[in-house]
């Protein structure tokens, strides 16, 4: 067996001779693959200290983030228990999420209203407020917090659950909630989860009604409201609810999509002349070749984002300067792709037409349009679907649509359950768009979808 694999001189030289390059490779050939990912290595070690990389991991803000994740699919409610008169008295945020005089299960009263107990979970946790003192129950077990003018003092034996401030002191209950505890009030964060009143706010007759309920009055019950009936009730008290505001958000998301639309559209109707006149085996002209082309380098270089931040100081805010920046970056960028897809046209079509002696017109119109039409409308689709998604960003600098109400609730820092809401709106709008733009090109280029 030995033998028969066993390669002579006179075989050896044979190949070496017929084979000189893979038998003789060069440095790089050798070497290449070890070297360029040693540079690469290199190269991010370089980048990680740079831009401090692994500090700003250490030292970023993971308890605030893990707070805002939660906040994405859970809701707090944020009394503040004011010590006002030797009473406590509580005083609720913007987004409200119980109605005025609501018997809340986790916040009750003393008969005096010198008191409040706050409820956290199911196992004893809870806090009982008074303007001088706050009974800390952990796990079962009593930790008081003295609170005098200048400060709120932690006991001696507090676990690691409470924390001292400088002159307050925070407790943490996990996922339940927390409170800070100060000299004049008690701040308390009780966390639920879901989306607190996403259906109907507390203004509505519908509030704090189960499915079966609202479907029961909405189809057969006593009119609620003698104007209307309970269905369009109920889809008005929907729509302008007055914490996550559905109308404005879905009329937000249609600006975007229009916005979208039209600044891909506008932009395909002056791209595709304009890259007849780029293309230089269209246009003979090398002067015009090069301005054309110059043309569209200039708009595509130029940001969509800087575009829309340039036409919004110019027009102001709303969906205009969303619509031009969409229209001035497509026309640069659908020009340079049509203009390369005509040069690559071919052109025994355009001679069969010309031939015939048929106009400079109709021998674009039958001799060169049908080769480059599926791959320009392919082209605007896919802009079309990309746009969808660029119209959020640019939007968030004040071109209008869902972008702006987007930014506009990070800013409150609070409201981190509608950013979820509307993030999944964009998530959901966009992957429809990419099915219906996959689907729409597969027709134009002639494929079938499996």
């Amino acid at each position: 067996m030995s033998s028969g694999l066993t390669m002579n001189a006179v075989e050896r030289n044979r190949l070496l001779t017929a084979y000189p390059d893979v038998f003789h490779r060069s440095f790089m050939q050798r070497w290449g693959l070890l070297l360029i990912s040693a540079a690469v290595l290199v190269y991010l070690a370089f980048c990680f200290a740079f831009f401090n990389v692994i500090p700003t991991f250490v030292n970023g803000n993971w308890d605030r983030a893990a707070i805002y994740v939660q906040d994405w699919y859970s809701w707090r409610a944020q009394p503040r228990l004011r010590f006002q008169n030797d009473q406590v008295v509580p005083q609720w945020t913007s987004r409200r999420q119980y109605p005025e005089g609501a018997e809340i299960y986790w916040l009750k009263p003393s008969a005096d209203g010198r008191r409040y107990t706050v409820t956290f979970g199911s196992d004893g946790d809870r806090l009982e407020v008074s303007p001088s003192r706050v009974d800390v129950y952990i796990d079962g077990k009593l930790y008081p917090v003295t609170i005098t003018r200048d400060r709120a003092s932690l006991p001696a034996d507090a676990p690691v659950q409470m924390q001292q401030d400088d002159n307050k002191v925070n407790v943490y209950y996990g996922f339940s909630g927390q409170a800070e505890i100060r000299t004049s009030q008690v701040y308390v964060q009780r966390r639920f989860l879901g989306w607190a009143n996403f259906f109907f706010d507390t203004q509505s007759p519908f509030w704090g009604r189960s499915l079966p309920e609202v479907v029961g009055l909405m189809f057969s019950g006593a009119r609620l409201d003698a104007n209307q009936s309970n269905a369009s009730l109920a889809l008005d008290n929907f729509l302008n609810n007055a914490s996550w505001q559905h109308g404005d958000i879905l009329s937000k998301l249609m600006q975007t999509l229009v916005m979208a639309f039209v600044g891909t559209l506008f932009g395909t109707l002056v791209a595709f002349p304009l890259a007849f006149i780029a293309a230089r085996n269209i246009m003979r002209n090398r002067a015009v070749n090069w301005a054309t082309k110059r043309l569209f380098d200039f708009l595509r270089s130029i940001d969509m984002l800087i575009w829309a931040l340039f036409f919004t100081r110019a027009f102001g805010p709303g969906p205009l300067p969303g619509i031009a920046a969409i229209f001035f970056t497509d026309t640069g960028a659908l020009g340079k792709v049509y203009a390369e897809a005509l040069e690559n046209i071919d052109d025994k079509q355009r001679e069969g037409v010309k031939s015939v002696g048929a106009a400079p017109v109709a021998v674009q119109r039958f001799g060169v349009v049908p080769q480059v039409l599926p791959v320009f409308i392919s082209q605007s689709l896919y802009f079309w679907e990309s746009n969808t998604r660029s119209a959020t960003v640019i939007g968030a600098v004040g071109a209008g649509g869902i972008g702006l109400k987007l930014l506009e609730s990070m800013k409150t820092n609070s409201d981190w359950d509608k950013v979820a809401y509307m993030v999944l709106l964009i998530l959901l709008v966009v992957f429809a768009f990419d099915n219906l733009s996959n689907a729409l090109r597969s027709r134009v280029m002639g494929k079938k979808n499996h």
